[in-house]
């Protein structure tokens, strides 16, 4: 009899969740993604730093691809997190309202309020002015709760016990870096709390600058998802390192072009040191020297890339043609036979 009461329980919430999406679709500016019958997100962190203006969302889920409905940034505005019986319009539809001067409670209050569905949400956002609010609704899954502080909101359901989130408010609080370490922090210790009561499958981090360039894509810092892991969170890890060393990368190439050498080499090395075997950075870190005339610098990084893959051999000629090498044949030939064998120079 108790297994039928509960079956029946949860089929009467689950034709209540969908009674509510379908009457969402007709409001305006409803998403017109459908809507999941079943808690699909479980916890997660939005947060500024108060110190360089920097806004996201980072979670970790027992569902597939959480990334793509959980968090929402725009460099500016505001970051969402909209999770348990997800509906992704409050990403859309809150940072909307955050863009037209709504604070993050005022635009996650408006949304509620039209929401039949409010009782089975969880959302937190947080505007470009570091100002939280968060919903946890009365009919989550529990474990499930939230709590916010100074410039962040971390919340939480179908926990293993309610602890999670509490553990997560204080590890961002005392987590040392910048705010990606920090909110990676958050999730660690929501996992070493318990975490998902299913397990975990995959994990995503968001984090946008704190004005828009007016080039959405040149404002995302971090934008990485695990959509399906035994580790979700240490291949989050991995992930946000290759990324730092490609913004590494991405800032000495912009260097360069100002003609700032010392600079790009500083940044170049930067990369290098996060990610050591990467020999594509190796690669284009000689290619730089190679063009500020400093060969002897660059001449061991080539031979070392060159050992690795002799197909960076083959490549490096046609460099020339795109004008990312200098159309020098003696400068050509020192390249691409070093670490060759005297006689051996096909």
């Amino acid at each position: 009899m108790r297994r039928m009461l509960t079956v029946l329980t949860i089929a009467a919430l689950l034709l209540s969740v969908k009674a509510a999406n379908v009457s969402a679709q007709g409001r305006e500016g409803a998403s017109e993604s459908p809507r999941p019958l079943r808690p699909v997100h479980t916890f997660s962190i939005v947060a500024r730093d108060p110190a360089t203006g920097e806004m996201g969302v980072a979670v970790q889920s027992h569902w597939f691809s959480v990334g793509s409905n959980v968090a929402w940034a725009e460099a500016g505005v505001g970051a969402v997190a909209t999770q348990s019986f997800v509906d992704p319009a409050y990403g859309r539809d809150g940072l909307a309202l955050m863009r037209g001067g709504a604070s993050a409670g005022e635009a996650l209050q408006t949304l509620l309020a039209k929401d039949e569905g409010r009782d089975v949400r969880q959302v937190a956002m947080i505007d470009a002015r570091g100002r939280v609010a968060a919903h946890t609704g009365a009919k989550c899954i529990e474990a499930a709760g939230d709590h916010t502080g100074a410039s962040y909101s971390v919340q939480a359901n179908l926990m293993s016990n309610a602890n999670v989130w509490p553990a997560m408010a204080r590890a961002f609080e005392s987590a040392k870096g910048d705010l990606a370490e920090r909110m990676l922090a958050a999730l660690d210790a929501a996992q070493a709390a318990g975490g998902d009561i299913r397990g975990r499958q995959s994990a995503a981090i968001v984090i946008v600058k704190a004005e828009s360039t007016g080039k959405p894509w040149a404002d995302r810092i971090f934008d990485l998802r695990v959509d399906d892991s035994p580790e979700p969170l240490k291949e989050l890890r991995r992930l946000v390192r290759l990324q730092r060393a490609y913004n590494h990368m991405n800032a000495g190439d912009a260097a360069v072009e100002r003609k700032d050498n010392e600079g790009a080499l500083r940044e170049y090395g930067a990369a290098e040191r996060l990610v050591p075997d990467n020999v594509e950075m190796v690669y284009w870190h000689a290619v730089a020297l190679a063009n500020m005339n400093r060969v002897e610098e660059a001449l061991p990084l080539f031979q070392r890339v060159f050992a690795a893959d002799p197909n960076w051999r083959t490549l490096t000629p046609r460099l020339v043609k795109s004008g990312i090498l200098p159309d020098d044949k003696r400068l050509l030939d020192r390249i691409v036979n070093v670490g060759r064998r005297a006689g051996n120079k096909k």
